[in-house]
């Protein structure tokens, strides 16, 4: 597989003087088209910082970032959209489904911000439907359905534009156990059928046991990397259990 995403020496520093905060401390990554990664740490390690840089939401304070090819610390106003419009996807732990549109309507509107033919969209929404589990809530509102249809229903809007690469925070943060394996068995099947990259921070040791390969921040520096060697994904849940006591501090108590 090629090299999707690389990520060289990523620095954030947040204020200036005494209030000067180390957010990220040079973090060097690399993603493969096709891999489905976690990052985990403690509260406070960088991860959310790392994820809101890749993603253009924040810019480093030094460091580079290239995604399919691009380099994007160098990219400003139009080009920097478009590319986030049509390159990324994005998965909150907050589904931001607009309330006002159904379904369907929220995950078309993915597809007519980057011009989709109008024939397309509604074959490209069914069959994202259908891979998610959520065909039978097309015609609904957010409102009237569950935590888990509507954080699929997200998941859905951000691959059915086939970006090259999905950044998810913490998807299953706000899902019972039931809802957030759902949407994990949805999310790796979505990764073996359209071969899209994910990358996605969890504090979760049973979330990130469904990634082919985790890496671990602390205090903005990179920690650890481990990778799924085999498709027992028990023995692996139970390697980074035991990275998780480890690290130790809050992650102790999200287990």
């Amino acid at each position: 597989m090629e090299e999707l995403l690389r990520a060289d020496k990523l620095t954030r520093i947040y204020g200036r003087g005494s209030g000067r905060a180390l957010a990220l401390d040079e973090v060097s990554l690399t993603l493969e088209e096709g891999e489905f990664v976690g990052v985990m740490g403690p509260s406070g390690s960088g991860k959310t910082t790392l994820l809101n840089c890749i993603s253009t939401i924040d810019r480093p304070t030094s460091g580079s970032i290239i995604i399919d090819g691009k380099e994007l610390t160098g990219l400003r106003g139009k080009e920097l959209s478009r590319f986030r419009r049509e390159r990324l996807g994005f998965i909150f732990q907050d589904c931001n489904l607009l309330d006002t549109l159904t379904a369907f309507e929220n995950i078309a509107l993915a597809l007519a911000i980057v011009n989709a033919p109008a024939g397309e969209i509604s074959g490209r929404v069914g069959k994202m439907a259908r891979l998610l589990d959520i065909s039978d809530c097309l015609d609904k509102y957010p409102y009237q359905m569950s935590g888990g249809q509507q954080q699929r229903c997200a998941a859905a809007r951000a691959m059915v534009t086939n970006p090259a690469l999905v950044l998810a925070d913490e998807p299953t943060g706000a899902l019972d156990s039931r809802s957030a394996r759902l949407l994990l068995d949805r999310l790796e099947e979505l990764n073996r059928e359209l071969g899209t990259a994910i990358l996605m921070v969890t504090h979760d040791a049973f979330t990130a046991s469904c990634c082919h390969r985790v890496v671990f921040l602390r205090d903005g520096r990179l920690f650890l990397e481990l990778k799924r060697d085999s498709p027992d994904r028990r023995a692996f849940f139970q390697r980074i259990i035991r990275v998780v006591s480890e690290l130790g501090g809050e992650m102790e108590d999200v287990l």
